[in-house]
């Protein structure tokens, strides 16, 4: 990251009680950078909490509340930056959660709550943020999405729905502050055993009504029951801390990240470049079948 203040990055994290969030906050920290942990309910982690904020690291470290799905949610920013004149230099939004079932199963609130969480709530902080990194002609927004938002799986049309839209937002914007300094990256991970399990439920209908016939023992049956009993443990193989490292080496351009600084995607995870492969292989077979179809929709020239 260019024009680095001298005492190092502010990062504000979101979904920092767990899971990647949390082990993020523990490297910037370890880094001796400052940090700005939120969660929706920090009463409920009070001994992550109490970790993060007696940790050793040089770096200032506050914990603060925050729901990203709270329309007032921007006051946070607009606080730390105007009032308390704390410049954000990174912004990650780290927090999200999954519910499963088959498309038709899903709710209305179930699949706004998942696009509130992981799409509108996102957008709404890096709106809020923009103006101020702007000003000081440099900052990073990390996006930490999935390769669901590539190519989702059976169960997970709602949140392959909430990823696909903050990465479409995300490829947009960062194409638009790129000459103002800032950078947007988007992380497609894969799976990873962290506590993804424990933030993802069935939807109500899967777990009140008997499945329609031809759902069960389907795929989108297997892939939500073992989400939501057992979570990715003893089928993830990815390791959360290489990730993480990744990312914040990504982010301040060191190490991995090294001269790779204008970079706007980073998959993370074998299962995510096969899926990357996939969907170019999907692609490239559509112009295939349609190519002559795609190329022939114009008016004619007379």
């Amino acid at each position: 990251m260019s024009n680095d203040p001298p005492q190092g990055l502010t990062f504000l994290i979101t979904g920092t009680s767990s899971g990647f969030g949390l082990l993020l906050s523990r490297l910037v920290l370890e880094q001796g950078h400052n940090l700005i942990a939120t969660s929706r309910s920090p009463s409920r982690t009070p001994d992550v909490v109490a970790e993060i904020l007696s940790h050793p690291g040089p770096g200032s470290r506050q914990w603060l509340q925050l729901d990203v799905n709270d329309l007032s949610s921007p006051n946070l920013i607009n606080d730390l930056e105007r009032s308390q004149n704390i410049a954000i230099d990174v912004l990650v939004n780290n927090a999200g959660f999954s519910i499963h079932a088959p498309a038709e199963l899903l709710e209305e609130d179930e699949l706004r709550g998942m696009m509130d969480t992981m799409y509108f709530g996102p957008a709404r902080l890096m709106r809020v943020v923009l103006p101020f990194m702007r000003q000081r002609k440099r900052g990073v927004i990390v996006n930490m999405s999935s390769g669901a938002g590539l190519e989702g799986r059976e169960s997970m049309a709602g949140y392959a729905a909430a990823k696909a839209a903050l990465d479409g937002f995300s490829k947009v914007l960062g194409q638009e502050v790129a000459a103002a300094g800032i950078r947007v990256l988007t992380v497609q991970l894969g799976a990873f055993d962290t506590t993804m399990g424990d933030n993802a439920r069935a939807g109500r209908r899967y777990r009140e009504e008997n499945l329609p016939g031809e759902y069960v023992g389907s795929m989108a049956d297997q892939i939500t029951k073992m989400l939501t009993e057992g979570g990715l443990a003893g089928f993830a193989d990815g390791d959360p801390r290489k990730a993480v490292r990744a990312v914040y080496e990504v982010i301040v351009g060191e190490g991995a990240g090294a001269d790779k600084e204008k970079e706007r995607m980073l998959p993370l995870g074998r299962d995510v470049a096969v899926r990357i492969g996939e969907v170019i292989a999907t692609y490239r077979r559509a112009l295939e079948v349609f190519g002559d179809i795609c190329n022939n929709v114009y008016r004619s020239q007379s």
